[in-house]
């Protein structure tokens, strides 16, 4: 499977990116308990309304570029030219823009969930009907400043809706529709998708706001967007996770167990915040449950590649080079496309002082890379290693 551009997060320490759970019925009532602290101090995040809001100048733009009398999904297919317009054709996903709107159409290399909420204002701005989808990829990890972040991914579908007649008579169309997708691997590749509401865009929004404020060491601003995320969407199992890290890591460790279950209540298959559980029963000497529950998440994932990246990533962290060696290996057994094995191979090779390996390996990353942020970082390290063997 190729690379999934994506919303964030999950830290492992893992945290929870806006990979969301589509089932919102039996949900159990906030327990306040577990988000009203005075260790944090609540601070002003942005509003749904900030978050989705188009400015003047972006629907000015948009009304003189789209034709008044095309058909709702010929100006669908206008909205998607008039976003290509704006920037540049390669949308580059970048995993820690987390931006709202009109933020997004000044800058579109956000990730997926920012782009969807800019698609789904247009749309909205020209009467067009939407509809947020969750699309269901296997987990997938990346790298932000020492955390690996555990990504979902989220798509708009555009749509025009049934006609009536005058004797109030249904008659329905040929089902006519765009998908607004900006990772076209996800698209080739077809994967089920579910429909999720506006409110748990939104608190994905401020979940993936949290994370990466708490990975900045922001406590206070993780603090108030976790809970803005839980407040507005209760049954969102991912916040309650990240929120429990947010305790984990500044010693609140029986809140942050209790955060844990709660979320795990939420969403039995949140398996980020059954990893993190395990975490804290090693960081508070409870070993056999620890095991129990790392040996399970273990045969589950053993046959995904990407978490054998995260293994491989891990184990350079630790200096054991040559466990790192053995999980880059086997990610590429399981998908030989992967640039990231690649790279992390490279890695590997350089550590261990085989500069000849090391520049093989990244040459391939560089060759199974799609996007172009990815290119560009694979060729400025070619580049360095020339520079190396000329001098």
């Amino acid at each position: 499977m190729k690379h999934i551009s994506s919303t964030l997060i999950a830290l492992l320490l893992l945290l929870n990116l806006a990979g969301c759970q589509s089932t919102q019925s039996n949900t159990p009532d906030i327990n306040y308990a577990l988000i009203n602290t005075s260790v944090f101090e609540q601070k002003e995040i942005v509003s749904q309304d900030e978050v989705f809001a188009l400015n003047e100048d972006i629907k000015t733009q948009l009304d003189h570029y789209i034709k008044d009398k095309a058909s709702p999904i010929r100006q669908a297919k206008q909205l998607l030219n008039f976003l290509m317009d704006n920037g540049d054709s390669t949308l580059a996903y970048q995993s820690g823009a987390n931006l709202v709107a009109s933020d997004a159409f000044y800058n579109l290399n956000a990730n997926c969930l920012s782009l969807s909420i800019l698609a789904h204002s247009l749309a909205e701005h020209l009467g067009l009907s939407t509809q947020f989808q969750r699309v269901h990829i296997p987990e997938y990890w990346d790298q932000s400043q020492g955390y690996s972040l555990l990504t979902g991914h989220v798509n708009l579908i555009i749509k025009k809706a049934p006609l009536r007649d005058e004797a109030n008579k249904i008659f329905f169309l040929e089902p006519t529709s765009i998908t607004v997708d900006f990772d076209p691997n996800s698209r080739e590749q077809k994967f089920k998708t579910s429909r999720i509401s506006k409110n748990r865009i939104t608190a994905m929004f401020y979940n993936n706001r949290g994370a990466m404020h708490m990975i900045r060491a922001e406590y206070d601003l993780a603090y108030s967007y976790f809970k803005g995320a839980i407040e507005l969407d209760p049954a969102y199992s991912g916040a309650w996770g990240n929120l429990g890290i947010l305790y984990r890591i500044n010693n609140m460790h029986d809140l942050a167990e209790r955060t844990y279950q709660h979320a795990l209540i939420v969403d039995p298959n949140n398996n980020t915040a059954l990893g993190n559980t395990a975490l804290l029963y090693r960081l508070t000497n409870r070993e056999s449950l620890a095991f129990e529950i790392e040996t399970k998440l273990e045969n589950k994932r053993k046959s995904n590649p990407f978490y054998m990246i995260v293994k491989g990533n891990e184990a350079i962290a630790k200096n054991e080079l040559n466990k790192a060696l053995h999980f880059f290996n086997e990610a590429r057994k399981l998908d030989n496309d992967l640039h990231d094995s690649y790279f992390g191979l490279a890695k590997v090779y350089y550590y261990k002082g085989n500069l000849s390996r090391a520049e093989r390996y990244l040459k391939l990353a560089l060759k199974n890379a799609e996007f172009n942020h990815d290119k560009r970082r694979y060729e400025g390290k070619l580049a360095a290693f020339k520079y190396l063997a000329s001098r």
